[in-house]
């Protein structure tokens, strides 16, 4: 069961930083009903505003590919029907992974909170 749980958080960590990502691609970051909340110096300078974008597009999709790797030994581990098990460093090492991948999602939108300064 606590592999099955941590499957579903690596997935939705992935679905959630495409999503963002996908924001970013679209050039709708500053955009308050579909983005996020950035400083207003972002939001009326066209070159802070493409930064921004380009930001959120690049981090948050490598957030996503990064939260996909730990699928392959977890799924492994589903499949081999109790045969297989994960050490508590193992677990731990999931922990610290997804927390680094967070960690990464995180970036561009700090980042942005200091682009007006």
């Amino acid at each position: 069961m606590a592999y099955l749980f941590i499957l579903c958080c690596f997935v939705l960590l992935a679905v959630v930083t495409l999503l963002a990502a996908r924001v970013g691609h679209r050039g709708k970051v500053c955009d308050r009903s579909v983005g996020y909340e950035v400083p207003d110096e972002v939001k009326r300078d066209p070159a802070l505003r493409a930064k921004a974008n380009s930001l959120v597009a690049h981090w948050c999709t490598g957030a996503a590919i990064l939260s996909l790797a730990p699928l392959i030994p977890v799924g492994n581990v589903l499949f081999a029907d109790g045969d297989r098990s994960i050490g508590t460093w193992g677990l731990l090492a999931f922990a610290a992974y997804g927390l680094v991948v967070v960690v990464v999602a995180g970036y561009p939108f700090e980042k942005i909170k200091h682009l007006a300064s």
